[in-house]
């Protein structure tokens, strides 16, 4: 499965929107509220609560300061 490139969630086959950039660039979205807040706010996933991305970046952080 695909996963989206902003929240990080899967993306069941026939679902979702690719988009790809000038450059060749190629992003998966698995909704509207993905694709808006990457392309047109600028916006990074791992900054939202609601996304997966996040979730994994704040564990990734914890683990690095208890081994510190």
């Amino acid at each position: 499965m695909v996963v989206c490139s902003f929240c990080a969630d899967e993306i069941p086959k026939g679902k979702g929107i690719v988009f790809v950039k000038r450059d060749g660039t190629t992003y998966y979205f698995c909704s509207s509220k993905c694709r808006k807040n990457l392309l047109k706010l600028g916006r990074e996933g791992r900054r939202f609560k609601w996304t997966k991305a996040s979730r994994r970046f704040k564990e990734a952080s914890a683990t690095k300061a208890k081994e510190k």
